[in-house]
């Protein structure tokens, strides 16, 4: 069962990932090669081994391939080295750094009250007098809100810009697909107009205007790097959000006793917030493409092969985590990768866990009955570990 699963297909994760054939890998064979029409990756599955590939960018690129496992075409590819999560040393840390002071703790703590009025807008606003689509009824405004406002978009356009993130990391899934298949060629031109519009502005006290007026490895962004630029910040900032949130009320649905912990004791929800990242984390896997010839876990990896780093597995590795595939709200140390580590760490964590805590705080006191009203639904896609439906009823 192991050796057959194929993680190249987005079905293979409709119902779930394949925790079981997983673990079995892990045990069996941890560097794990999955063929594919084009040859096929390995797929990197021990906590450890992740790590490894993770801190060791000069051996294992970024920007060679692109970070996901199909093989894309060459403009495609091109595109993709304009965002962070595709850049190598030293052009990285070029576009990295100007960008740390304002996603640091301090500065996004004081973000604190306007996330909270964000949350209590939303909820004040959910009809509970009958089934509640938590996805998007719920979750997928506090993200759309937040970036929206950090990057200064017109409020009209936040709807429109969540709809082109959605499909940007959801293109496998029907329910999203368009039929030109280009949400990020769409989100990088609207980026590109908003851009030739600011140049034209007095800078306003957002991250567009930082980013246009600050330099990157010497020189001032142009508009298509721009694009490429904005694509993942406002993609990263909206999706993974909305994932995190709706998959962290299943996870504390289905175990209620901690569920009630944590209703009874606030001071538990930053921790909660860091099991619910570990054991449902929003994003499969990274990938990168191998530099040189290297051996990893035994397994001779050759120049130019894809290699996949599963933090799905990783963050359930049984050498690093006790009942790896329990969920508990109480685990401590609790080094789940799904931030990523080494310099791709997630330039927004800080963000991201102000609005886990915040959120879980402001609905866990409004709404002392929460639900499943049916099954939950996941979107089709072999990297984003998301839910694209999740019925319930809540009572305030």
């Amino acid at each position: 069962m192991a050796a057959a699963v194929d993680l190249a297909d987005p079905d293979t994760f409709v119902h779930g990932p394949p925790h079981e054939a997983l673990a079995e890998l892990r045990r069996s064979d941890p560097v794990h090669f999955c063929a594919m029409d084009d040859g096929g990756f390995w797929a990197v599955l021990k906590h450890a081994d992740v790590v490894k590939v993770a801190r060791s960018p000069g051996l294992f690129s970024a920007s060679e391939g692109g970070v996901v496992i199909e093989t894309l075409a060459p403009e495609q590819v091109e595109a993709m080295r304009g965002m962070l999560l595709a850049m190598d040393p030293p052009r990285h840390l070029d576009y990295r750094r100007p960008m740390l002071a304002h996603f640091g703790r301090t500065v996004i703590g004081r973000m604190e009250d306007q996330i909270r009025g964000v949350c209590v807008d939303i909820m004040d606003k959910v009809d509970t007098s009958s089934e509640v689509e938590f996805v998007h009824h719920v979750t997928a405004d506090l993200p759309s809100r937040v970036i929206g406002t950090l990057m200064g978009l017109p409020e009209e356009d936040w709807g429109r810009i969540h709809e082109m993130a959605e499909r940007n990391t959801s293109g496998q899934d029907a329910d999203y697909a368009s039929s030109d298949g280009g949400a990020t060629m769409d989100m990088a031109m609207y980026a590109i107009a908003l851009a030739q519009q600011r140049r034209t502005e007095e800078p306003r006290e957002d991250l567009t205007s930082v980013i246009l007026g600050t330099e990157f490895g010497g020189h001032l962004m142009d508009d298509f790097e721009f694009g490429s630029f904005f694509v993942q910040l406002v993609t990263a900032g909206n999706d993974t959000t909305k994932t995190m949130l709706s998959s962290g009320i299943l996870a504390l649905l289905t175990h209620p006793d901690q569920l009630k912990e944590v209703r009874e004791d606030p001071s538990l929800i930053p921790g909660a917030v860091e099991e619910i990242l570990r054991w449902a984390n929003p994003l499969h896997y990274f990938r990168r493409t191998a530099m040189a010839e290297t051996t990893l876990h035994d397994v001779t990896i050759s120049p130019g092969d894809k290699v996949a780093m599963y933090y799905t597995s990783a963050n359930r590795d049984e050498d690093l985590f006790d009942d790896s595939q329990g969920f508990d709200i109480h685990r401590n140390p609790n080094p789940h990768l799904s931030f990523g580590i080494a310099e791709h760490f997630c330039l927004g964590v800080h963000l991201a866990r102000l609005e886990g805590r915040v959120f879980f705080e402001e609905l866990l006191s409004r709404f002392p009955e929460i639900e499943l009203a049916g099954e939950p639904v996941r979107v089709r896609s072999n990297l984003n570990n998301a839910y694209k439906r999740l019925p319930v009823r809540m009572a305030r």
